[in-house]
This record gives C-alpha cells, sequence and structure tokens, in this order.
C-alpha cells in the first residue's frame, strides 16, 4: 500500500494512493492515523492531482548514515566507515515531493543524494536483527540535500546536511515492500533530466538491517521516525532552477525544484 500524507482545503491527512496511471492516481483518506494496527480507509478518495503532497511521516526524528556505499566515499575522498557512522538531520529540514529546495545563503555548492529512507513502524530499542522486519512500516524516497563546502569546512554537519528544506522525502511510504526487497533496488537521480546518479541499494556497504541495529543500541525509535541508508556514487551540484528527481523500483519518483531563498 502506498501511504501518502497530503492537504487539501487547509485539512491535512494521511490516504492509500489508488491507480496505476499517473493522472488517474486518487488518494483514499484514512480514519485516523496509518501507524495504528488495522486502520481504516474511509472510502472517500480525492484526485491525487487536486493535493499538496507532504512529508510522508511525521517524525521525530531523522537518522541518516553516510558514506555507506564505497564509490560514493571514493568520490568524496573518504574511507568506508567500519561500522556504520550516523548523524542527524532535524525534522524543520523536510519537505515533500512538489516542494522547492531553497538555497542556503550560507552556501556556493549544495549536492543531490538520492536515498532510499526506511520508515519506522512501531516503538523500539536494542532491535536484535532478526526482529528488524517487524519494525519496519515502509520506504520511500529521500534526497540528503547537501551544502558541501559547509560540510567540507565544518567539522559538525548540523548546518550543512540540517538546513530548512534539505531533505526532501515522498511521494508516498510503499509498504508493500519487504526487507529482502528493499535490500537490492534500483535507485537513481537525474537533475533536468539528465542522470547523475545510479545504482542499487544491494551495493550498501551495512544493510538496513545493520543500520536499525546500530542506532537502536544507542537511542529509541519512535513511529514515523526515518532512516536514510546513504547514497551511491555520482553526487553532484544542484542550481536555482534545477529539478531534482530521485526514483527508486516499486516505489516512486520524489521530485523537488530548487529556488533562491527569499
Amino acid at each position: 500500500m502506498r501511504i501518502a500524507r497530503f492537504s487539501i482545503d487547509g485539512n491535512v491527512a494521511f490516504g492509500a494512493v489508488e491507480g496505476d496511471k499517473p493522472d488517474e492516481l486518487v488518494v483514499d483518506i484514512i480514519k485516523g492515523s496509518p501507524y495504528v494496527a488495522d486502520f481504516e480507509l474511509s472510502g472517500v478518495k480525492v484526485p491525487l492531482s487536486k493535493v499538496r503532497l507532504l512529508p510522508p511521516v511525521i517524525g521525530h526524528k531523522i537518522v541518516a548514515f553516510g558514506r555507506n556505499y564505497t564509490e560514493h566515499a571514493k568520490e568524496l575522498g573518504s574511507d568506508v566507515p567500519d561500522v556504520p557512522f550516523a548523524f542527524f538531520k532535524p525534522a524543520t529540514s523536510m519537505i515533500g515531493s512538489g516542494d522547492a529546495i531553497t538555497y542556503p545563503s550560507f552556501s556556493e555548492e549544495v549536492h543531490h543524494e538520492a536515498e532510499l529512507a526506511v520508515v519506522i513502524g512501531r516503538m523500539c530499542r536494542e532491535v536484535p536483527r532478526e526482529r528488524v522486519k517487524d519494525v519496519i512500516f515502509g520506504f520511500t524516497c529521500a534526497n540528503d540535500v547537501t551544502a558541501r563546502d559547509v560540510q567540507r569546512r565544518e567539522k559538525q554537519w548540523a548546518r550543512a546536511k540540517g538546513f530548512d528544506s534539505a531533505c526532501p522525502l515522498g511521494p508516498w511510504v510503499e509498504t508493500d515492500i519487504d526487507l529482502a526487497t528493499a535490500n537490492d533496488l534500483t535507485i537513481q537521480c537525474t537533475v533536468n533530466g539528465q542522470q547523475r546518479q545510479l545504482g542499487r541499494t544491494s551495493e550498501m556497504v551495512h544493510s538496513i538491517e545493520d543500520l536499525i541495529v546500530n542506532i537502536t543500541e544507542a537511542m529509541t525509535l519512535l513511529p514515523g521516525d526515518v532512516i536514510l541508508t546513504g547514497t551511491p556514487a555520482g553526487v553532484g551540484p544542484l542550481n536555482v532552477g534545477d529539478e531534482v528527481a530521485v526514483t527508486i523500483e516499486g516505489i516512486g519518483t520524489l521530485t523537488n525544484k530548487v529556488i533562491k531563498r527569499g
């Protein structure tokens, strides 16, 4: 099931996206929260074209893992970490598909990073490897937008990766992908229709299981929290006016334009 979060006529809701043709997609509004077991569909359906897609989660935190693809680490001149290397992006950095990435005033080199995002479905801590599949709600597309010059200049990545609009997510959460499949999906990024990144999640140094075991050793994850799993090689610059799209097999396409911060 594809779970979207959207606004229409000033109201915000979750809904199940139905249909196969892009111009015929509809959203069946969910009663309450999709994170509640046995949630109900209302039967009230709205054309997807009539709503504004929002980030598909209401997360408390975004845990991101860096240098998790060997070739990406090499292109940045970095070593591949022996253990997962985590950092945080604030919830205020999230935007939805169709929203604008605002170019930060303190950077002159902003890059795209296409990533598979894991959405947590239940409160969990110290998750054993064999139980990882039980805490996952679904998967979505992410763009770990990065002020690369600031990342190089500052030891902490809070500003480089945490500025407003630095975490596009969407277009929805796909809940029907199992863990084995998620560990081997095609992921790509285009800018103005030109391919920049192309890889497979099977190229990750540390698997989805590794990442969730690692972070839950340290902290509790809550429903709606997001895990970013790293980016394949091919990251590159974004400029004002560009349209960047992240497409992941079996999930969909996350599209955002870059604008100048007003």
